[in-house]
């Protein structure tokens, strides 16, 4: 009963169930499972309400009993890595990140053929550099005053050691598990999409323009191969 509700998107009924059935069989982790997954499903990434705050912290809390009773349950890990993950955009909480991540570096030590934890982990990566990075450009605007920096020009040299010594260990781990999702992918052009985006923050990083200039060149250059590969995917390219 508890999984036909779920099925039909009756979440509060299906939630009822599953409560009841998790009483009466506490071992019963596939109760346990639906239960967290249906609190995970009506909760909305960046919906303020105290009700919905409630929903995210319910799924989180019952996702980590499932791996209390099996720990290497891969259903309850990538559903506990994906709450953390929408819990943690709005507001932006770097500790919520850092825990999602953690669950999917869970999911490698389990499956490490998968590439899709290495992609969210690269995911999570580019959000954490990019907005350390904003916050970076915003409180120096803030102190020369006028227009100030854009997320496009280099970074003073000031600026630029700071970044490398908050993010630089963050941005190459993103680079490097991105790159193997591909290698195990080679058509995964979101994962493609990422990695350009931290090649742009590793030239951040570097004292070189030469060396700014490759990086951006890279990242451009899988830019042209994520069109290429959607032009073959909608049957544009033989």
């Amino acid at each position: 009963m508890g999984v036909q509700a779920f099925k039909e998107a009756q979440f509060d009924r299906a939630v009822e169930l599953f409560t009841k059935a998790k009483e009466l069989d506490p071992s019963l982790l596939n109760a346990q499972l639906y239960l967290a997954t249906a609190y995970a499903s009506q909760f909305i990434p960046g919906a303020p309400s105290e009700e919905n705050i409630r929903m995210g912290k319910l799924a989180t809390d019952a996702y980590k009993e499932v791996l209390q009773g099996d720990p290497k349950n891969l259903s309850a890990i990538d559903g506990l890595a994906s709450i953390l993950y929408q819990r943690a955009g709005q507001p932006f909480d770097p500790d919520m990140f850092a825990e999602s991540k953690s669950y999917h570096r869970k999911h490698t030590e389990l499956k490490p053929q998968d590439p899709q934890p290495y992609y969210s982990i690269g995911v999570i990566d580019w959000a954490l550099s990019y907005q350390g990075k904003t916050r970076l450009l915003q409180a120096f605007n803030q102190s020369v005053g006028g227009e100030g920096l854009k997320d496009i020009d280099p970074l003073p040299e000031v600026l630029r050691v700071e970044y490398v010594r908050e993010f630089g260990g963050m941005i190459d781990e993103g680079i490097q598990v991105l790159a193997h999702a591909i290698q195990l992918k080679p058509d995964y052009d979101d994962a493609m999409v990422y990695l350009n985006l931290l090649y742009r923050r590793k030239a951040d990083m570097v004292e070189s323009a030469a060396e700014r200039a490759r990086l951006t060149e890279m990242a451009d250059e899988l830019l042209d191969k994520v069109k290429e590969i959607k032009q073959k995917s909608a049957g544009g390219i033989e």
